[in-house]
C-alpha cells in the first residue's frame, strides 16, 4: 500500500469516453471512487460499467485504511469523492459515528494473519510458530514485524486478534511480552511486507509479518521468475476476520450514479475479479474463485473476531493502552 495522499488519479483504463442513450453532445458523466492505496482492480474492469451506464469511474487513492477514514471524516458532508471503498469492521464504527455515509454495503471478506518466510525457518533448522503464544517465545525473538494499529487496518486487526484471544485480563501482558521479544512496529502494510519482511516480496530481516491469508497466492501470481508454490505460509491460528464495506459518501451530488457503482462493485463481474487483484473473498454467492486462490489462500474455519459494538465502545481506549505499552 503506497502512501500517495489524496491526489486524484485518473487511471487511463478507467477514463473511457461515455455516451449515454445516444447523446454524444453532452459531457461524459463521472463518479469518483476513493479507496486505499492497495486498491488495484483488474485493468479496464470498469469498461463494462461505463459502456452500460455512460459513467466514467475516477479513482482516488488515500493511504492505508486508517488514514483513508481519518481524511474522509474531515470532509464528511462535503466529500472529495462519491463512493468510498475499503472501510472494514475495525473502522466502520468511526465512519458511522462521523456520519460518513448515506448508505454502505459489504463488499468482501479477508483474514488478517501472521505470515512467515518458509525458507528462513528451513535454513535456520527451527519450526515456524503456530500460535499467537509462540510469537512471544525467545525462539522467535527479533523476528516479527507488525503495523501500528493506530494508523493501519491490518495492524488494528492484529491487535484486536490478541484481545479476542487473550481477553481483557491478558492482552496487555501479551504485548509487553512481544515488546520484550523485539517486535518491530511500522506505520503500514507496505512498510512491513515489502520493506521489513524477509520473504521474496520484502527486503528486510524479519521472517514473520502481519499480512493476509491471501498473501501466498499473491506471491505465486506476481512471482518473477514464476513459481508454482508460494515462498510464504500463513499461521492460521493467528487469523482475524476482516469485513470490508463500500459506501456512498454523505453530501455527494452524484448519489444516483454512486448507487449504480455500488451495484457494480457487488455484482458478479467485479466480485469475480477481486481474488486475484485485491486478494479478498467476494461476498457475491455467484462469484467463482480461481484455482490458485482456492489452492493457496488460507480461509480460516474459526477466525478470531470481536463484535462491532465491542470494537466501537473500546477501540479508542484499547489504542491508548497499546500506545502506552508499545510506544512510550
Amino acid at each position: 500500500m503506497k502512501k500517495c495522499g489524496i491526489a486524484l488519479i485518473l487511471v487511463s483504463t478507467l477514463g473511457l469516453s461515455a455516451c449515454s442513450s445516444g447523446d454524444t453532445t453532452s459531457s461524459p458523466k463521472s463518479v469518483r471512487l476513493l479507496a486505499y492505496d492497495a486498491f488495484t482492480p483488474e485493468p479496464e474492469i470498469f469498461s463494462s460499467f461505463t459502456k452500460e451506464t455512460g459513467i466514467n469511474v475516477v479513482v482516488s487513492l488515500g493511504g492505508d485504511t486508517g488514514t483513508l477514514v481519518s481524511k474522509a471524516l474531515l470532509t464528511a458532508g462535503n466529500p472529495e469523492a462519491d463512493v468510498l471503498w475499503g472501510v472494514d469492521n475495525t473502522f466502520i464504527s468511526r465512519a458511522i459515528e462521523g456520519k460518513l455515509f448515506d448508505s454502505y454495503k459489504q463488499v468482501d471478506t479477508a483474514a488478517v494473519c501472521v505470515n512467515y518466510d518458509k525458507s528462513f525457518f528451513t535454513d535456520a533448522g527451527i519450526s515456524a510458530p503456530t500460535t499467537l503464544d509462540d510469537l512471544a517465545l525467545s525462539t522467535y525473538k527479533d523476528m516479527l514485524v507488525i503495523q501500528n494499529p493506530v494508523t493501519s487496518s491490518p495492524g488494528l486487526a492484529f491487535m484486536l486478534a490478541t484481545i479476542a484471544k487473550f481477553g481483557l485480563n491478558g492482552w496487555e501482558q501479551y504485548w509487553r511480552d512481544l515488546r520484550s521479544n523485539g517486535v518491530k512496529i511500522v506505520d503500514d502494510w507496505t512498510s512491513a511486507y515489502t520493506v521489513e519482511f524477509s520473504g521474496s516480496s520484502g527486503k528486510g530481516k524479519y521472517p514473520l509479518v502481519v499480512s493476509y491469508g491471501s498473501s501466498p497466492p499473491a506471491e505465486v501470481v506476481y512471482s518473477d521468475p514464476p513459481v508454482t508454490e508460494p515462498p510464504t505460509a500463513v499461521i492460521e491460528q493467528t487469523c482475524f476476520e476482516q469485513v470490508e464495506y463500500a459506501g456512498i459518501l454523505r453530501g455527494t451530488k452524484e448519489s444516483k450514479n454512486a448507487e449504480k457503482l455500488i451495484e457494480f462493485l457487488t455484482g458478479k463481474i467485479f466480485q469475480e475479479s477481486m481474488p486475484l487483484t485485491l486478494f479478498v473473498l467476494p461476498i457475491n454467492p455467484n462469484a467463482i474463485l480461481p484455482e490458485v486462490f482456492t489452492k493457496f489462500a488460507v480461509i480460516p474455519k474459526n477466525p478470531l473476531t470481536l463484535g462491532a459494538a465491542d470494537i466501537a465502545s473500546n477501540r479508542s481506549a484499547w489504542l491508548d493502552t497499546w500506545t502506552n505499552i508499545m510506544l512510550r
